[in-house]
This record gives C-alpha cells, sequence and structure tokens, in this order.
C-alpha cells in the first residue's frame, strides 16, 4: 500500500471553496489522501459552505480558516488553487509539489436571501465534486 498523497487545497479567503474541496477529496478519497486546505488571505467558514457540505453528508462544522502561510515548509504532493488570485499568489513549496489550478466561481460573492447563497453554494460544490472526482481518479491510481 502506498503512501498517502498529501494535497493543500488554496483559495483566498478558506472559507468557502477550498473548505469544500476539503471536505469533498478527503471524503471521495478512500484514504488515499491528506487533505488540508488554506487562503491567501483567510477570513472564516461561511455557513452556506457548511449546510451546502452537511447536504450531501459531509460534515465541514469543526473546520477553521487556515493562512497559507502555516503550512510554509511542508511538503505537498499537489497544491491545487480553486481560484484565480490564489493561483497568482501560491507561495513556491519544497519538494515535488505539483500545482494543479482550476478556477471555481466564488459562490462567497453572491448576494441575495440565504436561499440564493445556497444555491450557489451547492451549484460550485457540485462542480468542484465532479472535478475533484475526475482529478483524484488520475492521480489516485498513480
Amino acid at each position: 500500500m502506498g503512501d498517502k498523497r498529501r494535497v493543500l487545497i488554496l483559495c483566498t479567503g478558506n472559507s468557502a471553496r477550498s473548505q469544500m474541496g476539503e471536505g469533498l477529496l478527503r471524503e471521495m478519497g478512500g484514504g488515499r489522501f491528506e487533505v488540508e486546505s488554506a487562503g491567501t488571505r483567510p477570513g472564516g467558514v461561511r455557513p452556506e459552505a457548511v449546510e451546502a457540505m452537511r447536504e450531501v453528508g459531509v460534515d465541514i462544522s469543526s473546520h477553521r480558516s487556515k493562512s497559507v502561510d502555516e503550512f510554509a515548509g511542508r511538503e505537498f504532493d499537489y497544491v491545487i488553487t480553486v481560484c484565480d488570485n490564489a493561483a497568482a499568489g501560491c507561495p513556491v513549496f519544497p519538494g515535488k509539489t505539483a500545482r494543479v489550478h482550476r478556477s471555481f466561481d466564488d459562490p462567497a460573492a453572491v448576494e441575495g436571501a440565504w436561499g440564493e447563497r445556497l444555491a450557489a453554494f451547492r451549484r460550485v460544490r457540485d462542480e468542484m465534486a465532479e472535478w475533484l472526482r475526475a482529478w483524484a481518479a488520475g492521480v489516485g491510481s498513480a
């Protein structure tokens, strides 16, 4: 049995996209991945992200927003940036870290009533789940 692949999912605020990505990849990875998430300017986990993930059976209610600085000097097999700002500001990680970028819309930017905001989080969650499932299938068997 090979070692787990270490993955850091990075966005700007570590409030929505990277948090949902962390929960999704940990859940769907079947123990093949050690997953963390962080932000270039962390701000606090959005309740809409917690609810959207709860709806698909993934509990991220205990997650906290973390700065990418907390992971300085740590080695990761993959750093996945899920927004363009994070891709531009992603620090260099030691070792053989592969950088992967796939930008997703920022659901935290959607304004309006709870239901409208939650719909945006659900859409991004589902898009991320589809992309991460395909990505994990490709690297998980390598």
